[in-house]
């Protein structure tokens, strides 16, 4: 990959409790690891708006960014983003990272959720693709994409945007950015 291919990282620093703001942070970075710009936007902790305040982010909208990385699919409080609506809003491959094993968020959706408001996450929760494991400069993170060819093009852009350790680095910057927006402009810091 050439080292001035961008990529958009999108992560969260939420708020502490259901109906609070999440603060969203839209970094671009390059492969080269250098920093392109930044667009910040809120959904709500407990909500379902995570999908399309990720597609308002404004460096979505800049035709040099190639992929999207996501920090996980259930950012504030399983706000679940609807991965193949988001991939097809920004129109470029979208591939959203964990890092821990799990079984999955339905158990933690049935304990949380009942009724519609259940409902309405299982239904996107089951429509997102499969994970799947990517080894990552001896670390191991989970993968779900909408978007590549193949799940080896997908684990080949994962690894060249993550230099060092197990996180992509246009997922570091979000989560450093949007933490310090949390701090700066909702939390009174």
């Amino acid at each position: 990959m050439k080292a001035g291919t961008r990529a958009v990282g999108i992560a969260a620093s939420d708020g502490a409790t259901e109906g609070d703001p999440s603060v969203l942070c839209g970094a671009v970075v390059r492969a080269d690891r250098v920093v392109d710009g930044f667009s910040f936007a809120t959904c709500t902790v407990g909500g379902t708006d995570a999908t399309s305040a990720m597609a308002s982010l404004p460096v979505l909208g800049r035709d040099d960014v190639q992929f999207v990385f996501l920090a996980g699919v259930a950012p504030a409080w399983f706000n679940v983003v609807d991965l193949p609506r988001l991939g097809t809003a920004v129109d470029r491959p979208v591939l959203a990272v964990s890092f821990e094993a799990s079984a999955g968020l339905e158990p933690a959706l049935r304990e949380a959720f009942a009724g519609e408001a259940l409902e309405d996450r299982l239904a996107v929760y089951e429509r997102l693709p499969p994970r799947r494991r990517v080894s990552v400069n001896g670390e191991t993170v989970f993968v779900r994409t909408v978007g590549c060819d193949s799940e080896d093009d997908a684990a080949d852009v994962v690894r060249a945007f993550t230099p060092e350790g197990g996180r992509p680095e246009p997922l570091r910057v979000a989560r450093l950015a949007a933490r310090g927006a949390r701090e700066r402009f909702l939390d009174g810091a």
